[in-house]
Protein backbone atom coordinates (compact mmCIF):
# COMPACT_ATOMS: atom_id res chain seq x y z
CA UNK A 1 0.00 0.00 0.00
CA UNK A 2 1.82 3.05 -1.28
CA UNK A 3 2.16 6.66 0.91
CA UNK A 4 -0.01 9.75 0.36
CA UNK A 5 1.85 13.09 -0.31
CA UNK A 6 -0.11 16.37 -0.42
CA UNK A 7 1.76 19.26 -2.30
CA UNK A 8 0.79 22.46 -0.61
CA UNK A 9 1.49 25.78 -1.17
CA UNK A 10 0.53 29.30 -1.99
CA UNK A 11 -0.66 29.89 -5.60
CA UNK A 12 2.02 30.04 -8.34
CA UNK A 13 4.60 28.88 -6.79
CA UNK A 14 4.12 25.60 -9.52
CA UNK A 15 2.44 22.65 -7.83
CA UNK A 16 0.41 21.56 -10.28
CA UNK A 17 3.84 21.44 -12.29
CA UNK A 18 5.44 18.77 -10.27
CA UNK A 19 2.22 17.02 -9.69
CA UNK A 20 2.43 16.78 -14.05
CA UNK A 21 6.44 15.76 -13.62
CA UNK A 22 5.99 13.23 -10.82
CA UNK A 23 2.75 11.54 -12.61
CA UNK A 24 4.86 11.47 -16.08
CA UNK A 25 1.79 13.45 -18.31
CA UNK A 26 -0.04 16.20 -17.62
CA UNK A 27 -3.17 15.71 -15.83
CA UNK A 28 -3.06 19.54 -13.96
CA UNK A 29 -3.44 23.23 -15.79
CA UNK A 30 -0.71 25.03 -15.87
CA UNK A 31 -1.19 28.43 -16.57
CA UNK A 32 0.91 31.59 -15.77
CA UNK A 33 -2.33 32.85 -14.11
CA UNK A 34 -2.30 32.01 -9.97
CA UNK A 35 -5.09 30.10 -8.67
CA UNK A 36 -5.83 27.81 -11.31
CA UNK A 37 -6.02 24.48 -9.29
CA UNK A 38 -9.31 24.60 -7.30
CA UNK A 39 -10.16 21.32 -6.35
CA UNK A 40 -7.99 18.42 -5.24
CA UNK A 41 -6.26 15.99 -8.25
CA UNK A 42 -4.77 12.81 -7.20
CA UNK A 43 -2.54 10.70 -9.24
CA UNK A 44 -0.61 7.76 -9.35
CA UNK A 45 3.51 9.03 -8.75
CA UNK A 46 6.74 7.54 -9.47
CA UNK A 47 10.04 8.51 -7.96
CA UNK A 48 12.68 6.24 -8.88
CA UNK A 49 11.83 2.78 -7.38
CA UNK A 50 9.22 5.04 -4.98
CA UNK A 51 5.13 4.45 -5.92
CA UNK A 52 3.05 6.77 -4.05
CA UNK A 53 -0.08 8.51 -4.47
CA UNK A 54 -0.14 12.97 -4.99
CA UNK A 55 -2.54 15.38 -4.47
CA UNK A 56 -2.65 18.59 -6.09
CA UNK A 57 -4.16 21.26 -3.97
CA UNK A 58 -5.51 25.05 -4.56
CA UNK A 59 -3.29 27.39 -3.66
CA UNK A 60 -3.35 28.47 0.20
CA UNK A 61 -5.28 31.60 1.02
CA UNK A 62 -5.76 33.63 4.01
CA UNK A 63 -9.31 33.89 3.48
CA UNK A 64 -11.44 31.49 5.99
CA UNK A 65 -15.13 32.62 5.15
CA UNK A 66 -17.24 31.16 3.05
CA UNK A 67 -16.04 32.74 0.13
CA UNK A 68 -14.55 30.96 -2.74
CA UNK A 69 -11.47 31.32 -1.45
CA UNK A 70 -12.09 30.46 1.87
CA UNK A 71 -13.87 27.00 0.74
CA UNK A 72 -11.00 25.85 -1.18
CA UNK A 73 -8.62 26.80 1.99
CA UNK A 74 -10.48 24.62 3.73
CA UNK A 75 -10.42 21.90 0.85
CA UNK A 76 -6.65 21.86 1.17
CA UNK A 77 -6.57 22.02 4.85
CA UNK A 78 -8.82 18.93 4.65
CA UNK A 79 -6.11 16.66 1.85
CA UNK A 80 -3.23 18.34 4.21
CA UNK A 81 -4.94 15.44 7.15
CA UNK A 82 -5.31 13.03 4.86
CA UNK A 83 -2.14 12.64 3.54
CA UNK A 84 0.42 10.41 5.03
CA UNK A 85 3.07 13.78 4.25
CA UNK A 86 2.86 17.22 3.64
CA UNK A 87 5.34 19.05 0.65
CA UNK A 88 5.18 22.49 1.02
CA UNK A 89 6.33 24.65 -1.38
CA UNK A 90 8.14 28.09 -1.68
CA UNK A 91 8.81 30.49 -4.58
CA UNK A 92 12.62 30.85 -4.17
CA UNK A 93 12.66 33.58 -6.85
CA UNK A 94 10.00 35.53 -4.09
CA UNK A 95 11.34 34.40 -0.91
CA UNK A 96 9.91 33.67 2.05
CA UNK A 97 6.42 36.12 2.48
CA UNK A 98 4.58 36.44 5.46
CA UNK A 99 1.64 34.46 4.12
CA UNK A 100 4.69 31.31 3.60
CA UNK A 101 5.04 31.66 7.46
CA UNK A 102 1.59 31.74 8.53
CA UNK A 103 0.98 28.21 6.76
CA UNK A 104 4.26 26.70 7.70
CA UNK A 105 2.75 27.15 11.07
CA UNK A 106 -0.48 25.23 10.37
CA UNK A 107 1.29 23.03 8.61
CA UNK A 108 3.50 21.65 11.56
CA UNK A 109 0.17 21.83 13.62
CA UNK A 110 -1.82 19.64 10.76
CA UNK A 111 0.69 16.97 9.87
CA UNK A 112 3.75 14.99 11.11
CA UNK A 113 5.68 14.98 7.98
CA UNK A 114 6.45 18.09 6.61
CA UNK A 115 8.52 18.50 3.58
CA UNK A 116 9.94 22.02 2.59
CA UNK A 117 11.26 22.50 -1.08
CA UNK A 118 12.36 26.20 -2.95
CA UNK A 119 10.78 25.87 -6.27
CA UNK A 120 11.98 27.82 -8.84
CA UNK A 121 15.20 27.90 -7.53
CA UNK A 122 17.65 27.06 -10.76
CA UNK A 123 20.69 29.50 -11.60
CA UNK A 124 21.49 32.08 -9.25
CA UNK A 125 17.82 33.69 -8.91
CA UNK A 126 16.99 31.43 -6.13
CA UNK A 127 19.88 31.71 -4.21
CA UNK A 128 18.46 34.56 -1.01
CA UNK A 129 15.05 32.50 -1.46
CA UNK A 130 16.48 29.29 -0.55
CA UNK A 131 18.71 30.50 2.21
CA UNK A 132 15.79 31.96 3.29
CA UNK A 133 14.03 29.29 3.83
CA UNK A 134 15.52 27.73 6.93
CA UNK A 135 13.86 30.37 8.52
CA UNK A 136 10.32 28.66 8.48
CA UNK A 137 11.63 26.15 10.82
CA UNK A 138 10.57 22.83 8.47
CA UNK A 139 14.50 21.64 8.59
CA UNK A 140 16.35 22.01 5.33
CA UNK A 141 14.61 23.20 2.07
CA UNK A 142 14.57 20.80 -0.98
CA UNK A 143 16.33 22.40 -3.92
CA UNK A 144 13.61 22.30 -6.80
CA UNK A 145 12.80 23.28 -10.21
CA UNK A 146 9.69 21.42 -11.65
CA UNK A 147 10.07 22.94 -15.02
CA UNK A 148 13.27 21.50 -15.67
CA UNK A 149 12.85 18.52 -13.42
CA UNK A 150 15.70 19.31 -11.35
CA UNK A 151 16.34 18.36 -7.80
CA UNK A 152 14.25 15.29 -8.31
CA UNK A 153 16.88 12.80 -6.87
CA UNK A 154 16.95 15.12 -3.21
CA UNK A 155 13.23 14.51 -3.14
CA UNK A 156 13.53 10.95 -3.13
CA UNK A 157 16.09 10.97 -0.45
CA UNK A 158 13.72 12.86 1.58
CA UNK A 159 10.84 10.81 1.04
CA UNK A 160 12.36 7.52 1.34
CA UNK A 161 12.36 7.25 5.21
CA UNK A 162 8.42 8.05 4.90
CA UNK A 163 7.70 5.63 2.75
CA UNK A 164 9.82 3.10 4.50
CA UNK A 165 8.10 4.30 7.56
CA UNK A 166 4.57 3.47 6.22
CA UNK A 167 5.27 0.02 4.80
CA UNK A 168 6.42 -1.10 7.99
CA UNK A 169 3.60 0.39 9.40
CA UNK A 170 1.57 -1.69 7.89
CA UNK A 171 2.88 -4.89 7.93
CA UNK A 172 2.38 -4.29 11.73
CA UNK A 173 -0.92 -3.39 11.18
CA UNK A 174 -1.80 -6.36 8.98
CA UNK A 175 -3.43 -9.25 10.94
CA UNK A 176 -2.02 -12.15 12.09
CA UNK A 177 -2.72 -16.05 11.68
CA UNK A 178 -2.49 -18.47 14.46
CA UNK A 179 -3.67 -21.39 12.71
CA UNK A 180 -1.74 -23.48 10.75
CA UNK A 181 -3.40 -25.01 8.11
CA UNK A 182 -2.33 -27.82 5.92
CA UNK A 183 -3.28 -30.35 2.95
CA UNK A 184 -6.70 -30.83 2.13
CA UNK A 185 -7.68 -28.48 4.77
CA UNK A 186 -5.26 -25.58 3.18
CA UNK A 187 -7.36 -26.45 0.03
CA UNK A 188 -10.32 -25.35 1.25
CA UNK A 189 -9.44 -22.82 3.05
CA UNK A 190 -7.74 -21.19 0.45
CA UNK A 191 -11.27 -21.84 -1.83
CA UNK A 192 -13.16 -20.44 0.51
CA UNK A 193 -11.12 -17.27 0.82
CA UNK A 194 -11.98 -16.90 -2.88
CA UNK A 195 -15.19 -17.49 -3.01
CA UNK A 196 -15.81 -14.95 -0.17
CA UNK A 197 -13.38 -12.21 -2.39
CA UNK A 198 -14.88 -10.85 -5.51
CA UNK A 199 -12.94 -10.13 -8.54
CA UNK A 200 -11.63 -6.68 -9.08
CA UNK A 201 -13.20 -5.34 -12.17
CA UNK A 202 -11.94 -2.40 -14.18
CA UNK A 203 -13.87 0.69 -13.19
CA UNK A 204 -16.49 1.71 -15.45
CA UNK A 205 -15.32 5.63 -17.33
CA UNK A 206 -17.90 8.11 -16.82
CA UNK A 207 -17.81 11.68 -17.82
CA UNK A 208 -20.41 13.98 -16.14
CA UNK A 209 -20.84 17.31 -18.31
CA UNK A 210 -22.90 20.42 -19.05
CA UNK A 211 -23.05 23.89 -19.18
CA UNK A 212 -22.00 25.80 -15.78
CA UNK A 213 -23.56 25.77 -12.76
CA UNK A 214 -25.82 22.52 -13.47
CA UNK A 215 -24.35 21.17 -10.27
CA UNK A 216 -21.71 18.72 -11.72
CA UNK A 217 -19.83 18.66 -8.98
CA UNK A 218 -22.71 18.52 -6.47
CA UNK A 219 -23.74 15.41 -7.84
CA UNK A 220 -19.98 13.58 -7.76
CA UNK A 221 -19.65 14.81 -4.11
CA UNK A 222 -23.19 13.58 -3.32
CA UNK A 223 -21.96 9.47 -5.28
CA UNK A 224 -18.75 9.84 -3.14
CA UNK A 225 -20.86 10.71 0.34
CA UNK A 226 -18.56 13.61 0.68
CA UNK A 227 -17.44 17.44 -0.37
CA UNK A 228 -14.82 15.90 -2.12
CA UNK A 229 -15.20 18.79 -5.00
CA UNK A 230 -15.18 22.25 -4.60
CA UNK A 231 -18.98 23.39 -5.10
CA UNK A 232 -20.87 26.82 -4.45
CA UNK A 233 -23.21 29.25 -6.51
CA UNK A 234 -20.88 31.05 -8.57
CA UNK A 235 -20.64 29.50 -12.23
CA UNK A 236 -17.51 28.12 -12.99
CA UNK A 237 -16.10 27.06 -10.18
CA UNK A 238 -14.41 23.67 -11.20
CA UNK A 239 -11.70 24.98 -14.18
CA UNK A 240 -10.24 21.11 -15.17
CA UNK A 241 -11.37 17.91 -15.42
CA UNK A 242 -11.16 16.18 -11.76
CA UNK A 243 -11.27 12.38 -12.20
CA UNK A 244 -12.28 10.48 -8.71
CA UNK A 245 -12.76 7.10 -8.29
CA UNK A 246 -15.81 5.46 -6.07
CA UNK A 247 -17.96 2.66 -5.55
CA UNK A 248 -21.30 3.46 -6.27
CA UNK A 249 -23.69 0.82 -4.78
CA UNK A 250 -20.85 -1.83 -6.22
CA UNK A 251 -20.17 -0.77 -8.93
CA UNK A 252 -16.76 0.53 -9.63
CA UNK A 253 -16.44 3.90 -11.13
CA UNK A 254 -13.89 6.17 -12.23
CA UNK A 255 -15.64 9.37 -12.64
CA UNK A 256 -14.56 12.72 -14.79
CA UNK A 257 -16.13 16.05 -13.41
CA UNK A 258 -15.71 18.87 -16.24
CA UNK A 259 -15.69 22.54 -16.57
CA UNK A 260 -18.68 23.95 -17.37
CA UNK A 261 -19.06 23.99 -20.98
CA UNK A 262 -20.14 27.52 -22.56
CA UNK A 263 -20.76 29.05 -26.03
CA UNK A 264 -18.04 28.98 -28.30
CA UNK A 265 -17.97 32.68 -28.84
CA UNK A 266 -18.26 33.70 -25.11
CA UNK A 267 -15.22 31.46 -24.46
CA UNK A 268 -12.74 34.38 -25.08
CA UNK A 269 -9.66 33.58 -21.71
CA UNK A 270 -7.04 30.93 -22.86
CA UNK A 271 -7.81 29.40 -18.61
CA UNK A 272 -11.40 29.03 -20.17
CA UNK A 273 -9.89 27.55 -23.46
CA UNK A 274 -7.94 25.26 -21.93
CA UNK A 275 -10.97 24.10 -19.20
CA UNK A 276 -13.07 23.37 -22.10
CA UNK A 277 -10.26 21.51 -24.08
CA UNK A 278 -10.22 19.33 -20.88
CA UNK A 279 -13.79 18.77 -20.81
CA UNK A 280 -13.26 17.47 -24.35
CA UNK A 281 -10.30 15.37 -23.82
CA UNK A 282 -12.25 13.39 -20.60
CA UNK A 283 -15.21 12.76 -23.11
CA UNK A 284 -13.11 10.91 -25.45
CA UNK A 285 -11.93 9.29 -22.69
CA UNK A 286 -15.15 7.94 -21.20
CA UNK A 287 -17.18 5.33 -21.95
CA UNK A 288 -20.19 6.77 -20.99
CA UNK A 289 -21.10 10.61 -20.66
CA UNK A 290 -24.01 11.67 -18.19
CA UNK A 291 -25.32 15.08 -19.69
CA UNK A 292 -26.56 17.37 -17.13
CA UNK A 293 -29.44 19.37 -17.80
CA UNK A 294 -30.40 22.37 -15.17
CA UNK A 295 -34.52 21.95 -14.59
CA UNK A 296 -35.00 25.36 -14.90
CA UNK A 297 -33.77 25.58 -18.80
CA UNK A 298 -33.36 22.32 -20.09
CA UNK A 299 -32.48 21.72 -23.73
CA UNK A 300 -30.84 25.29 -24.37
CA UNK A 301 -28.93 25.25 -27.29
CA UNK A 302 -25.30 24.37 -25.47
CA UNK A 303 -26.98 21.69 -23.99
CA UNK A 304 -27.93 19.82 -27.65
CA UNK A 305 -24.13 21.40 -28.78
CA UNK A 306 -22.47 18.93 -25.85
CA UNK A 307 -24.94 15.80 -26.53
CA UNK A 308 -23.86 16.27 -30.32
CA UNK A 309 -20.55 16.27 -29.25
CA UNK A 310 -21.05 13.09 -27.41
CA UNK A 311 -22.82 11.19 -29.80
CA UNK A 312 -20.34 12.53 -32.50
CA UNK A 313 -16.83 11.05 -30.14
CA UNK A 314 -19.16 7.62 -30.01
CA UNK A 315 -20.04 7.42 -26.29
CA UNK A 316 -22.93 5.85 -24.80
CA UNK A 317 -25.25 8.80 -23.36
CA UNK A 318 -27.44 9.50 -20.56
CA UNK A 319 -29.17 12.20 -20.16
CA UNK A 320 -29.69 13.74 -16.56
CA UNK A 321 -31.94 16.32 -15.09
CA UNK A 322 -30.85 18.06 -12.08
CA UNK A 323 -32.10 20.25 -9.50
CA UNK A 324 -35.70 18.15 -9.58
CA UNK A 325 -36.28 18.91 -6.19
CA UNK A 326 -37.20 22.42 -6.86
CA UNK A 327 -40.08 21.56 -9.87
CA UNK A 328 -43.64 21.89 -8.75
CA UNK A 329 -45.45 20.36 -11.90
CA UNK A 330 -43.27 17.19 -12.03
CA UNK A 331 -45.34 15.03 -14.10
CA UNK A 332 -46.07 18.23 -16.87
CA UNK A 333 -42.37 19.07 -17.17
CA UNK A 334 -41.37 15.39 -17.55
CA UNK A 335 -43.66 14.66 -20.20
CA UNK A 336 -42.43 17.65 -21.75
CA UNK A 337 -38.65 17.05 -21.43
CA UNK A 338 -39.05 13.94 -22.85
CA UNK A 339 -41.21 15.37 -25.95
CA UNK A 340 -37.98 17.95 -26.27
CA UNK A 341 -35.51 15.10 -26.38
CA UNK A 342 -36.75 13.39 -28.67
CA UNK A 343 -38.02 16.04 -31.36
CA UNK A 344 -34.03 18.11 -30.48
CA UNK A 345 -31.63 15.00 -30.23
CA UNK A 346 -33.24 12.58 -33.13
CA UNK A 347 -29.34 11.24 -33.82
CA UNK A 348 -29.84 10.09 -29.90
CA UNK A 349 -32.88 8.50 -30.39
CA UNK A 350 -34.40 6.48 -26.90
CA UNK A 351 -31.50 8.08 -25.25
CA UNK A 352 -32.85 7.23 -21.17
CA UNK A 353 -33.93 10.40 -19.52
CA UNK A 354 -33.51 10.50 -15.68
CA UNK A 355 -34.63 12.95 -13.24
CA UNK A 356 -31.94 13.63 -10.13
CA UNK A 357 -31.67 16.12 -7.40
CA UNK A 358 -27.64 15.88 -6.69
CA UNK A 359 -28.94 17.87 -3.50
CA UNK A 360 -30.83 15.58 -2.19
CA UNK A 361 -29.61 12.29 -3.58
CA UNK A 362 -33.14 11.53 -5.37
CA UNK A 363 -32.94 9.45 -8.31
CA UNK A 364 -29.50 9.00 -8.66
CA UNK A 365 -30.31 4.74 -8.28
CA UNK A 366 -32.35 4.95 -11.05
CA UNK A 367 -29.12 7.16 -12.85
CA UNK A 368 -27.05 4.45 -12.04
CA UNK A 369 -29.53 1.97 -13.91
CA UNK A 370 -29.19 4.01 -16.64
CA UNK A 371 -25.80 4.33 -16.75
CA UNK A 372 -25.18 0.56 -17.06
CA UNK A 373 -28.14 -0.23 -19.60
CA UNK A 374 -26.23 2.38 -21.88
CA UNK A 375 -23.11 0.14 -21.34
CA UNK A 376 -24.71 -2.94 -21.95
CA UNK A 377 -26.23 -1.62 -25.53
CA UNK A 378 -22.96 0.63 -26.57
CA UNK A 379 -21.47 -2.97 -26.34
CA UNK A 380 -24.25 -4.88 -28.06
CA UNK A 381 -23.17 -7.13 -30.86
CA UNK A 382 -26.35 -8.39 -32.99
CA UNK A 383 -25.58 -11.93 -34.89
CA UNK A 384 -25.17 -11.63 -38.49
CA UNK A 385 -27.83 -14.30 -39.60
CA UNK A 386 -30.16 -12.20 -37.25
CA UNK A 387 -29.01 -8.99 -38.88
CA UNK A 388 -29.24 -10.58 -42.84
CA UNK A 389 -32.99 -11.89 -42.29
CA UNK A 390 -33.59 -8.14 -40.75
CA UNK A 391 -31.89 -6.51 -44.19
CA UNK A 392 -34.33 -8.31 -46.19
CA UNK A 393 -37.27 -7.53 -44.63
CA UNK A 394 -36.22 -3.88 -44.47
CA UNK A 395 -35.42 -4.33 -48.30
CA UNK A 396 -38.99 -5.84 -49.14
CA UNK A 397 -40.82 -3.31 -46.97
CA UNK A 398 -38.88 -0.51 -48.49
CA UNK A 399 -36.48 -1.10 -51.11
CA UNK A 400 -33.79 1.63 -51.48
CA UNK A 401 -34.17 3.93 -54.70
CA UNK A 402 -33.24 3.01 -58.79
CA UNK A 403 -30.95 5.96 -59.54
CA UNK A 404 -30.39 6.04 -63.66
CA UNK A 405 -33.12 2.74 -63.70
CA UNK A 406 -30.63 0.95 -61.84
CA UNK A 407 -31.53 -0.75 -58.33
CA UNK A 408 -29.47 -0.08 -55.86
CA UNK A 409 -28.87 -4.30 -54.09
CA UNK A 410 -28.22 -4.81 -50.61
CA UNK A 411 -26.30 -8.15 -50.40
CA UNK A 412 -25.20 -8.55 -47.59
CA UNK A 413 -25.03 -6.56 -43.54
CA UNK A 414 -22.41 -7.79 -40.60
CA UNK A 415 -21.50 -5.92 -37.81
CA UNK A 416 -18.14 -5.13 -37.77
CA UNK A 417 -17.54 -3.05 -34.07
CA UNK A 418 -18.93 -2.59 -31.17
CA UNK A 419 -18.06 0.87 -28.60
CA UNK A 420 -20.36 1.83 -30.40
CA UNK A 421 -22.07 -0.80 -32.38
CA UNK A 422 -21.06 -0.15 -36.34
CA UNK A 423 -22.10 -2.08 -38.90
CA UNK A 424 -21.20 -2.67 -43.22
CA UNK A 425 -23.89 -3.44 -45.87
CA UNK A 426 -22.50 -4.95 -49.32
CA UNK A 427 -24.53 -2.83 -51.87
CA UNK A 428 -24.32 -1.92 -55.56
CA UNK A 429 -23.50 1.83 -56.24
CA UNK A 430 -23.05 2.76 -52.25
CA UNK A 431 -22.23 6.57 -53.60
CA UNK A 432 -25.80 6.81 -54.54
CA UNK A 433 -27.59 5.49 -52.00
CA UNK A 434 -29.37 8.83 -50.10
CA UNK A 435 -28.97 9.51 -46.75
CA UNK A 436 -32.82 9.10 -45.76
CA UNK A 437 -32.27 5.47 -46.61
CA UNK A 438 -29.37 5.06 -44.32
CA UNK A 439 -31.33 7.09 -41.03
CA UNK A 440 -34.39 4.49 -42.21
CA UNK A 441 -31.93 1.94 -41.49
CA UNK A 442 -30.58 3.01 -38.29
CA UNK A 443 -33.55 3.86 -36.69
CA UNK A 444 -34.86 0.58 -37.63
CA UNK A 445 -31.55 -0.67 -36.14
CA UNK A 446 -32.26 0.56 -33.44
CA UNK A 447 -35.94 -0.17 -32.26
CA UNK A 448 -35.93 -4.00 -33.72
CA UNK A 449 -32.82 -4.97 -32.23
CA UNK A 450 -33.50 -2.97 -28.60
CA UNK A 451 -30.35 -0.31 -28.86
CA UNK A 452 -32.09 2.83 -27.69
CA UNK A 453 -30.08 5.76 -27.21
CA UNK A 454 -26.93 4.74 -28.22
CA UNK A 455 -24.77 6.09 -31.23
CA UNK A 456 -24.82 3.67 -34.79
CA UNK A 457 -22.02 3.66 -37.20
CA UNK A 458 -23.47 2.27 -40.78
CA UNK A 459 -21.20 1.88 -43.84
CA UNK A 460 -22.30 1.02 -47.32
CA UNK A 461 -19.54 -0.80 -49.10
CA UNK A 462 -19.12 -1.92 -52.66
CA UNK A 463 -17.40 -5.17 -53.53
CA UNK A 464 -15.13 -3.80 -55.61
CA UNK A 465 -13.92 -1.61 -53.23
CA UNK A 466 -12.06 -4.82 -52.00
CA UNK A 467 -11.01 -5.62 -55.35
CA UNK A 468 -6.90 -4.04 -56.20
CA UNK A 469 -7.56 -4.71 -60.15
CA UNK A 470 -10.67 -2.48 -59.97
CA UNK A 471 -8.74 0.78 -61.37
CA UNK A 472 -6.37 -0.84 -62.95
CA UNK A 473 -6.22 -1.10 -67.03
CA UNK A 474 -6.01 -4.50 -69.06
CA UNK A 475 -2.06 -4.86 -70.13
CA UNK A 476 -0.22 -7.63 -72.26
CA UNK A 477 1.96 -10.16 -69.02
CA UNK A 478 5.43 -8.88 -69.26
CA UNK A 479 6.57 -12.91 -70.64
CA UNK A 480 3.69 -12.89 -73.26
CA UNK A 481 5.04 -9.09 -74.50
CA UNK A 482 8.40 -10.64 -74.89
CA UNK A 483 7.44 -14.13 -77.11
CA UNK A 484 5.70 -12.06 -78.82
CA UNK A 485 8.58 -9.02 -80.02
CA UNK A 486 10.95 -12.44 -80.24
CA UNK A 487 8.34 -13.52 -82.31
CA UNK A 488 8.01 -10.08 -84.73
CA UNK A 489 11.86 -10.54 -85.53
CA UNK A 490 11.73 -13.72 -86.19
CA UNK A 491 9.51 -13.16 -89.23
Amino acid sequence: MSFTLAIVGRPNVGKSTLFNKLVGKRLALVDDQPGVTRDLREGEARLGDLKFTVIDTAGLEEATDESLQGRMRRLTERAVEMADACLFMIDARAGVTPTDEVFADILRRRNAHVLLAANKAEGRAGEAGLIEAWSLGLGEPIRLSAEHGEGLDELYAALLPIAEEHEARARRDQPETDVDVSGDEAEEESAGEGARVPSREKPLQVAVVGRPNAGKSTLINRLLGEDRLLTGPEAGITRDAISVRLDWDGLPVRMFDTAGMRKKAKVQEKLEKLSVSDGLRAVRFAEVVIVLLDAEKPFEQQDLRIADLAEREGRAVVIAVNKWDAEPEKQKKLKELREQCERLLPQLRGVPLVTVSAKTGKGLDRLRAAVLKAYEVWNRRVPTAALNRWLKEMVEAHPPPAPSGRRIKLRYMTQAKTRPPGFVVMCSQPEKLPESYSRYLVNALREDFDMPGTPIRLWMRSQADKNPYKDRRKSTPSRLRKHLGKKGKSE
